[in-house]
Parts: C-alpha cells; structure tokens; sequence
C-alpha cells in the first residue's frame, strides 16, 4: 500500500566492528542499526549518508525503512554526530507496528515570544523545556509542538497544563510541574563608583602625597640655612 511517509533503501550488513564502520563511512555511507523486529533480533545495515540525511531532515516522526525490499515502519532511536564536523556517524531505528501506541520524546518551540507583553516591557524570555515526552500512534506522532507564548506578561509563567495536545498525542509528563516558558526580569547590575568621586579620591591623595614632600623639602632647606649660619660665625 502507498503511503507518503518517507523511504528510504538500506543493505544489510554482513561484516561488524569499528573498523568495518570507518570503511563504510569513507565510502559515504553511515552505518546503523533497527531494533523491535517482531522475533525480538536486530537488523545492522549501511545506507547512503546523503539519502538518510535528506530523509531525516525533512522527514516527520515516522520513515519506512527498505531493507532487502521489505518496507518496515521505523522511528529514530538514537543517532550519534561527529563533535566537530557535525556528520552523522551512526543511527538507530526502532520498528513499530501503525496500530500500537508508543512512548517517544518529541521537540518543543515557542513562536510569538517577540510580540509578548513581558518581553516588550524589558523581560527575558526562558523556555526551560526543550522536549516532551509522549504517548500516541506511531501515524499521529507530530514532528514538533509548537507554543505560542505572545500572551505572556512580566513575571508570567506558562505550565504544560496550558498546552493542548495535538489530536491522538497524549502528554507524559506532568502537567502542572512541567513549565513551558516564563518571562523573567531582568536583574540590576551593582552600581559602578561615580567617576567624579574617584576623580576626587585621586585628587586627595596626590595632594597628600605633594603636602608630605612639601613639608620636608621645607625642613631640610631651614637646617641648610642653621648650618651656614654655623659656619658663618665661626669664621
């Protein structure tokens, strides 16, 4: 039967281990791994890195997997990334069955926060959840769920509990503890000294300091004059 979900065609692997993993990764393809076929195995397989990146990219929650021309309902499990080049190195797929419900973790994205009240006025949008964990059909789990938190004023919090779920999506976490977004205000920074008191602190202490060599420049010059004097009598 056609569906519209995404496909893409793997191969099986045969040879395991590290090293077989960086040959195939020369080659352009990723290796990977698919997980919850029916008797329990799993299937290692090697596909196109182009074509798997493409399909994730700009795919739903839901692929079909082709492994030796049987198509098999998948959702990513895990994927692994090169720290620096940022290239996929390593992906796992878990089969599903389409009429059993599943347990995943979906992304989650505010739009609007420019247009709240809250940030028009000065405060700090945060949005402290990244993910949420759900519960719905592997057909009707959505790829993303998006808030809008333009409504949100100074010093507001947004709780999952203000969130409806998408149709067939039911949420896992709590509802009243789990916190969406919240608009936050802006902490003052300490005060910095006035310039002109510094200035003026400066000034004191140069002044000190002239008086002090004043003052003994004058007692040496008079013990001069007592000395000359000294001597000027006794000539």
């Amino acid at each position: 039967m056609a569906t519209n979900r995404p496909t893409i065609d793997v191969t099986v692997r045969e040879e395991f281990g590290s090293r077989v993993s960086r040959r195939l990764r020369k080659s352009g393809q990723v290796p990977g791994v698919v997980y919850g076929a029916p008797d329990g195995s799993c299937i290692r397989f090697a596909a196109d890195a182009r074509e798997l990146r493409r399909v994730l990219v700009g795919a739903g929650a839901l692929i079909d997997l082709k492994v030796g021309g049987e198509a098999r309902p998948v959702i990513v499990k895990d994927t692994q990334q090169h720290p620096v080049r940022g290239e996929l190195l390593h992906v796992d797929f878990l089969q599903v069955r389409l009429d059993e419900k599943i347990q995943t973790t979906v992304s989650l994205q505010a739009e609007g926060g420019e247009d709240a009240p809250g940030v028009k006025e000065g405060g700090v949008l945060e949005l402290p959840t990244h993910q949420l964990n759900i519960e719905a059909l592997p057909t009707e789990i959505p790829e993303a769920i998006t808030v809008d938190v333009s409504g949100l004023a100074m010093a507001e919090t947004m709780h999952l509990a203000a969130v409806t779920p998408p149709s067939g999506v039911t949420f896992l976490d709590d509802l009243e503890e789990t916190i969406i977004a919240t608009i936050v205000i802006p902490s003052e920074e300490p005060a910095e000294p006035e310039v002109e008191e510094e200035a003026e602190r400066v000034g004191e202490e140069a002044a000190a300091d002239a008086g002090a060599e004043g003052a003994t420049g004058d007692e040496a010059e008079a013990a001069g004059e007592a000395a000359a004097e000294g001597e000027a009598s006794g000539e």
